[in-house]
């Protein structure tokens, strides 16, 4: 009984899980993103914005929701119920995508990039990353080195810093608006289909994904804070998931309008990191440069943080021969040589796997939220799964880079989706055949069950 007994938690307590969440999500590309979102969609800000939100806001909440309805403790307990190995090769995908192998390395080169690349010479840019990178993984490794301070480290000292940072920006932004966002043009994708282009646009941030993989992070956290119970882990789960990601649609907001106010000063950048760098250097010059340079290195350092302690504790939980601290240091190293490649060649290979990933994210997330509807009955997971998991393999190929996407097998695959399935052309081919899945899958759910019902009825 004595280990039953529990600490209430206080509003301070609840404000650090919440901080710890807010940092965990909140990277670099939650920076850059929605701010490029507002240059690319101008004066259609608000249905891109709703449809970023869904993706961007709405999933990484219920991926939370998910780890707590569920009671799960990572993304492998997400993927169980269609067994152990499914489930094993989900949480090892979704941790090589949002880890070394393309989220945590871009945490160290868009800071590199956005915010220090500016002021090296082009011969040294190489030398500066190198050295840069090698800096941040050291800095990330030693912060999550003991797994019991990650909640303090991120939600008392680096969360606060960037949001004071951030809320400068936001300041000098709306006090000296560069345009009018009423007249801010949008591009061609954005004039019909801003909604659809936001939602995709939301993949990027990979939160979803990270979402699942930083449940074993924030259940780690509370349970140091005094909490034992499964039931008690999973209602401060929720409530602090909802705070945060609050906060996060409040940022996201405003990105959105400065990027659409900047139209008004400068042309459409190639992406918001360029954007970003522009704004501040027009509103504070070398000075604004060296904010930003602090804040995007922050920011990404947060979510490093969060990133490398998910990988080692995952890990280290399906394949203890190997101790939590060695996965950490192999997390940071690979990320570390990983960064080294450069920020285009990582965007450029990560976005495939997001257009294969995040499908079955979203579908594995929304039926742990709603599993209680139907018992976590493997059925109907299969089902949607199976039905998710061909068209998601097509948009997978037909996103590669030319190498992979114009050969003949890219341009066959391509034919055949843009053919056979619907909503392909907008990058949502998954959808309708999700959606049969789910029939079939709560067709036989319900089949099974009314088949128990006639039995125990005839034994009476």
């Amino acid at each position: 009984m004595e280990k039953l007994v529990e600490r209430k938690l206080t509003k301070k307590d609840y404000f650090v899980v919440s901080s710890l969440l807010f940092a965990l999500f909140f990277g670099a590309g939650n920076l850059i993103f929605p701010l490029h979102l507002g240059q690319l969609a101008g004066h259609n800000w608000l249905p891109a914005t709703l449809g970023f939100l869904v993706t961007g806001v709405l999933l990484p909440l219920l991926s939370v929701l998910a780890i707590a309805i569920t009671r799960s403790k990572g993304v492998y307990d997400v993927g169980l119920p269609l067994g152990p190995t499914f489930a094993l090769v989900f949480m090892v995908l979704i941790h090589a995508t949002i880890g070394p192998l393309f989220g945590t390395p871009r945490t160290a080169t868009v800071s590199f990039t956005v915010g220090l690349a500016p002021l090296v010479p082009q011969q040294y840019q190489q030398v500066a990353l190198f050295g840069f990178s090698a800096l941040f993984f050291l800095a990330a490794f030693l912060l999550s080195y003991k797994e019991n301070n990650i909640a303090s480290n991120l939600g008392k000292v680096l969360n606060p810093v960037f949001l004071v940072l951030l809320f400068l920006v936001f300041l000098v932004s709306f006090l000296k608006p560069m345009g009018s966002v009423s007249q801010a043009a949008p591009t061609a994708q954005y004039l019909h289909g801003a909604f659809t282009n936001g939602f995709l646009e939301g993949y990027n941030t990979m939160d979803a994904l990270a979402g699942l993989a930083f449940g074993v992070t924030v259940v780690t956290a509370v349970r140091a804070m005094g909490k034992k119970r499964e039931k008690s882990v999973a209602a401060v789960t929720a409530k602090a998931g909802f705070f945060s990601m609050s906060a996060v649609v409040v940022i996201y907001l405003l990105l959105i309008v400065v990027g659409a106010m900047s139209l008004g000063r400068f042309k459409l950048s190639a992406d918001g990191g360029v954007a970003f760098s522009q704004i501040v250097n027009a509103y504070a010059g070398s000075f604004g440069q060296a904010v930003l340079a602090t804040l995007i290195t922050v920011t990404c350092l947060t979510t490093a943080v969060g990133l490398v302690a998910a990988f080692a504790q995952d890990f280290h939980a399906h394949f203890p021969k190997v101790s939590y601290h060695t996965w950490l240091a192999l997390s940071c190293l690979a990320s570390f040589l990983t960064a080294n490649f450069g920020l285009e060649q990582i965007i450029a290979w990560s976005t495939p796997m997001l257009m294969f990933l995040y499908p079955l994210s979203m579908v594995l997330i929304l039926l742990s939220v709603f599993s209680p509807l139907f018992k976590r009955d493997g059925a109907v997971y299969f089902m949607v799964v199976l039905f998710t998991v061909v068209p998601a393999f097509f948009d997978m190929v037909v996103a590669f880079p030319a190498v992979v996407s114009q050969s003949a097998f890219g341009k066959a695959v391509a034919a055949f989706r843009l053919h056979y399935l619907p909503l392909a052309s907008i990058g949502l081919s998954w959808v309708v055949p999700a959606l049969v899945g789910l029939v079939l899958g709560l067709g036989v759910y319900f089949y099974k069950k009314a088949r128990v019902s006639v039995g125990v009825t005839e034994k009476e």
